[in-house]
């Protein structure tokens, strides 16, 4: 394999490192980095943890004494410059929560021994005939699951409920006795601007609860979303789950919903998302009856939505449904969410049509929400339902050298008007998120973007590099927006290799296909230093580059590689270029100077070799005169390949 040796960057950002250095290009040796990397960094401990062999009875302290599971490294109270090894060529289902670090001591957590890495699946695995049960016909379904409850929980009708709006909904509340009346003079437009709340709530986690009320309306609507979170900012889930449309009409209906709680916290609150939702003029009347913990049959509980599945390592996948009426051909299935079921159509038992059958989860591989100064290297992250990495708020954050496939497809929320929208980000930095790194990565078949920040209102992104990636098969490359009021700056996409944009599993199935490289939608926030260079952008089903307003007084973009085989190459604004009208947008945007629209001219880009071959006119086209496009993990490797 080639190896290209990187230009330094403008701004060196290693783990609490982020002073600006101007210094003409240099060769990155190994040398070089460590003299540019903090002097002094807390050894710290390092524990050791095995799959296969491992005992979480162990100290961890050696690779003859690991610890086995997730559950142990995550309830380990580890301290700042802490290593948490995972042994190559085992594996973990569940989810990995990350703990912050200090600056110039993170937590790091990575690989040793050899062999494939270490690989880290948000599924459950149903390849044994006993996981599936024939409902009839070509109906197949998992098992359902049979709780009991334990001890009471107190009188929950009478705790404190309370109501929140924003975004210009108007509630008029009143109480008689135990039935909350909400008057909507206004909704709002989204769930949150309405809320019916209650704080102050204990779970433990890996326990069940099932909320029970009772509820009508003077005009029939469905409750779309109930939530179990963190009672203030960053409102981190607690085991939230979506309803499949609770429908409350003009009678009392009495009614639950079920949670697993994945946290163990006692500052719980229990969130009816009402906004955009309860109809202007009605009055919901809501009677809050019980909160019960309960105990569970089942070992492998599918408590949250699968949004994907994965046959034979992705030779093929699931087709997502809304109801069982629509399950019509071979893969299509429906999550039921009350039952916490799949319900799959299939000629035949599954199990005897596929050896390897992955049910996604709807829920974040790696929990890093609130955290800082972490280190991720040389670790598989595959098959889960919502974002490979993912969490709000997270700063200090170096993401190197790992695998991300197979993510997202889980029901985010359903509109008002009644549409499912589901989500999924292979590395997402969301809202306040600062000094972040990603690099050397590969990424491939997500379902919304490969890597992105992005947040809401009145939050600051600022100093995260994305460098040296090989992205291929996701609906965008790189995502990036943000909200009005909010500031975005030093944001640095530069040396990736981008392929195939749209041409992933999740493209056929979603309501907006969009397949984009850089898809930028309308970006209101202010935004300075963002800087897109030196990139390979090749193919994409609709446009190598979306951006629907003009906020290239903070944008550089120049020295990429474009590259659309055939459509529209770049849509700007409301004008829409072909590659034979690249002058056309450089003009008119200012931008890609220095760039160029040719086929990159990969060894072999449908073995997944995406090196330069010798010709390519992509190779003496960087700022630097070298090649553009990533430099690193160009090549394939066993776990990079499906």
């Amino acid at each position: 394999m080639t190896r290209y040796t990187a230009p330094v960057p403008n701004a060196i950002r290693s783990e609490g490192f982020m002073t600006m250095i101007r210094i003409p290009f240099v060769a990155l040796t190994l040398t070089t980095v460590l003299l540019l990397l903090p002097a002094a960094e807390a050894v710290g401990r390092t524990f050791f943890v095995a799959a296969t062999s491992g005992n979480d009875t162990n100290d961890g302290f050696s690779q003859n004494s690991p610890w086995r599971s997730l559950d142990k490294v995550n309830s380990a109270k580890l301290e700042p410059g802490d290593k948490v090894f995972f042994k190559r060529g085992d594996t973990w289902r569940g989810q990995l929560i990350a703990q912050s670090g200090k600056e110039g001591a993170p937590i790091t957590y990575g690989a040793y021994g050899k062999g494939e890495m270490p690989l880290l699946l948000g599924s459950v695995s149903h390849n044994n005939p006993r996981d599936w049960h024939h409902e009839g016909g070509n109906i197949w379904a998992t098992a359902k699951p049979t709780f009991t409850e334990l001890e009471p929980l107190g009188n929950f009708a009478a705790t404190r409920w309370s109501v929140h709006t924003e975004g210009g909904a108007k509630v008029r509340t009143t109480k008689a006795e135990s039935t909350f009346e909400l008057e909507c003079s206004s909704n709002g437009s989204k769930g949150n601007h309405i809320q019916f709340y209650n704080s102050g709530i204990s779970v433990r986690e890996g326990d069940y609860f099932t909320l029970a009320f009772r509820a009508r309306c003077t005009k029939p609507f469905p409750i779309r979303s109930i939530g179990l979170s963190m009672q203030g900012a960053p409102w981190t889930s607690y085991g939230r789950r979506n309803p499949a449309g609770i429908e409350v009409g003009f009678e009392w209906t009495d009614c639950a919903v079920r949670f697993k709680a994945t946290k163990t916290a006692s500052d719980g609150r229990i969130t009816f998302h009402l906004g955009g939702a309860l109809p202007v003029g009605a009055t919901l009347c809501l009677q809050p009856v019980s909160w019960k913990r309960f105990q569970c049959n089942e070992a492998e509980l599918l408590s949250v939505d699968v949004g994907n599945i994965i046959f034979d390592h992705g030779k093929s996948v699931g087709i997502k449904k809304w109801k069982t009426g629509d399950l019509k051909q071979q893969g299509d299935y429906w999550y039921d969410g009350a039952n916490w079921q799949v319900m799959l159509y299939s000629e035949k038992n599954p199990s005897e049509l596929y050896k390897s059958i992955e049910l996604a989860l709807r829920r974040h591989n790696v929990d890093q929400g609130g955290k800082s100064h972490v280190v991720y290297e040389n670790l598989g992250v595959r098959y889960g339902a919502a974002h490979g990495f993912g969490g709000g708020s997270t700063h200090h954050i170096v993401i190197r050298d790992c695998d991300i496939g197979w993510i997202g497809g889980g029901h985010q929320f359903t509109t008002p008007q009644g549409r499912p929208v589901r989500f999924g980000n292979g590395i997402e930095f969301w809202g306040e998120a600062h000094d972040n790194l990603v690099e050397g990565c590969r990424l491939w078949e997500v379902y919304d973007a490969a890597l992105t920040n992005q947040g809401g209102s009145g939050n600051t992104e600022a100093n995260i590099t994305y460098r040296d990636n090989v992205i291929w098969n996701s609906e965008y490359s790189f995502e990036y927006w943000n909200r009005a009021g909010s500031k975005t700056r030093n944001i640095r996409f530069e040396n990736n290799t981008c392929v195939n944009a749209g041409y992933g599993w999740g493209h056929a199935q979603r309501p907006d296909r969009n397949g984009r490289h850089l898809m930028f939608y309308s970006n209101p926030a202010e935004t300075t230093e963002f800087y897109v260079r030196n990139n390979i952008f090749c193919n994409a089903t609709d446009s190598a580059l979306r951006m629907m307003n003009d906020w290239t007084a903070g944008l550089t973009m120049d020295h990429n590689c474009w590259f659309q085989s055939s459509g529209a190459l770049i849509l700007f604004l409301k004008n829409s270029f072909t590659p034979d009208q690249f002058a056309g947008f450089q003009k008119q945007s200012r931008l890609d100077a220095h760039s160029i629209v040719a086929d990159p001219k990969f060894v072999n880009a449908d073995q997944l070799d995406f090196r330069l071959a010798p010709d390519s006119p992509a190779r003496k086209l960087s700022t630097d005169g070298g090649p553009v496009g990533s430099r690193r993990r160009l090549q394939p490797t066993a776990t990079g390949r499906d």
